[in-house]
This record gives structure tokens, C-alpha cells and sequence, in this order.
């Protein structure tokens, strides 16, 4: 009986923990004599957010958004991942070609936005850009770090075998560094959505980062919260995508196997 609600231990202090924060917001505006123009109540908040649920704007806008960052993430999941597989192999391109991957994350994003902006207009090519900018990092440096971490041992194992180097990639090393590389992609998605909305700031006519401007034009502040619940609930369901995928792709991996009890209890 212990052992079945320590895992079910969070079903219930994570509700907790919503609602003591709902109320300390609530007491705060009710008590403190700050205007609702300024910090609406959690109910006013709510209200202006299902009202928002209800009108096709707030999805055709979410729809941008969530557009922008797939592709952004894809595209830095293709040469971040492409790219860290060939640098962990070739140690020489490795060390000419990082200083201009450290230079690509130095350089402030909102500059790249305007430069972008400059070159492709206002549509989604510049949010796009922006976000696979700040997504493929992370992903690059984890995929290397998951090849180069390779046990050599097995490597070993592998050329006893008489394994081929397309056999010791497939059969060792991509399942080796598949941890690491699940890493990257769950802070890449999140980056990848940062970058949509931080382009959609910068110089969108479409998306959430443009309604959240909007609304602040507006002085709309229930309007402003309403847009951040939604951003919110967003990146959840983005980031519980990847983590699905951890789960399917490494169920052998420690970080999924500790998981499992509290699960199955």
C-alpha cells in the first residue's frame, strides 16, 4: 500500500502545488490593493482564457507557432544529429569547426532575427531559422558527446567480430549515444520554441509571440495571461513527445527503467 502511493506521490502534491499557488496569487490581488488592470485574479485569467479557447484566432495562431517550431526542430535535428555523428568521427573537422559553432550560439538571437527578417520578409522562413539556430546546439554537442563516449571495450567486442563500420554504427554506437542524443532533442524542442516565439516578437504577423504583443498593445493583461496558458500547454505537449520517444527508443536506458516501478506499483 506505501509502496503504491509513493508512486502515485505526485498525482497528488502537483495539484497541491497548483492550487496553494492559485490562492496565494488570489489573496495577493485581493489583499494588496494592486489594480486588475495591472494583475487580474486567477479567476478573470481563466475566464478570458476559455472565452479565447472557444474563437478560431487563438488556433490559427497556436497552429503558426507549433508550425514554426517542427520545422525549426527538424531541421536542427537533421544537421545537429547529422552533424555530431561526422565531428565525433573525424576529430580533425571536430576541432576546425568548433569555433563556428560556439560563434553561431555567442551571437544574440534577437540580431539574427532582424538579419533574417532583412534577407526572407516577414513570413515563417525567419521564425524557422531562428528557432533550428537555437535548437541545433544542443542537439550537435550531445550527439557528439554520445559518440564519443562510445565504450571502447566494445569497440573492441566489435572488431573481433569482424563487424563492419557500418555494423559497429548501427548494432554500437548509434544505440550507445541514442541517450545522449534523446538529451539533446528534449532541450533542443524546448529551444526550437523559444526561437518561434522569440522570432514571431521580432517581426511576425502570425502566432502567439504576435497575439501576446497584441495584447499587450491592448493593455489587455487577462488577455496577455490567457496566451501564456496557452503557450504553456504547448510546450508540455511538446516536450511529453519527446519524451515519449525516450521511452520507445531507450526503454533499456536507466533514466527509463527508474520510471518503471513507480509506474507499475
Amino acid at each position: 500500500m506505501m509502496q503504491f502511493f509513493r508512486g502515485r506521490l505526485a498525482w497528488f502534491t502537483t495539484p497541491l502545488l497548483l492550487a496553494l499557488f492559485l490562492l496565494l496569487w488570489d489573496l495577493y490581488c485581493r489583499f494588496s490593493g494592486i489594480h486588475p488592470f495591472i494583475v487580474p485574479r486567477p479567476m478573470a485569467v481563466m475566464n478570458q482564457y476559455v472565452a479565447m479557447v472557444q474563437t478560431k484566432a487563438i488556433w490559427i495562431h497556436s497552429w503558426v507557432t507549433v508550425f514554426e517550431t517542427l520545422f525549426g526542430f527538424f531541421f536542427a535535428c537533421i544537421i545537429g544529429i547529422g552533424g555530431g555523428a561526422l565531428l565525433g568521427k573525424v576529430r580533425w573537422l571536430e576541432e576546425s569547426m568548433r569555433p563556428f559553432i560556439i560563434a553561431t550560439q555567442v551571437i544574440p538571437k534577437i540580431a539574427l532575427v532582424s538579419l533574417f527578417i532583412l534577407w526572407f520578409g516577414f513570413g515563417s522562413e525567419p521564425k524557422i531559422l531562428v528557432s533550428a539556430v537555437l535548437a541545433f546546439f544542443p542537439i550537435l554537442t550531445n550527439t557528439l558527446l554520445g559518440v564519443k563516449s562510445v565504450d571502447l571495450g566494445h569497440k573492441d567486442v566489435m572488431k573481433s567480430l569482424n563487424a563492419s563500420r557500418w555494423q559497429t554504427w548501427r548494432m554500437l554506437e548509434l544505440p550507445s549515444a541514442m541517450p545522449a542524443i534523446i538529451a539533446g532533442l528534449e532541450v533542443g524542442i524546448v529551444l526550437a520554441y523559444i526561437g518561434a516565439i522569440v522570432g514571431e516578437f521580432a517581426g511576425g504577423t502570425q502566432g502567439l509571440g504576435y497575439l501576446t504583443l497584441e495584447y499587450q498593445n491592448q493593455f489587455n493583461a487577462p488577455g496577455l495571461f490567457g496566451v501564456l496558458i496557452q503557450l504553456t500547454v504547448i510546450g508540455f505537449a511538446l516536450y511529453l513527445v519527446i519524451l515519449g520517444l525516450r521511452r520507445s527508443l531507450i526503454p533499456w536506458h536507466e533514466s527509463v527503467l527508474v520510471e518503471r516501478p513507480a509506474a507499475q506499483a
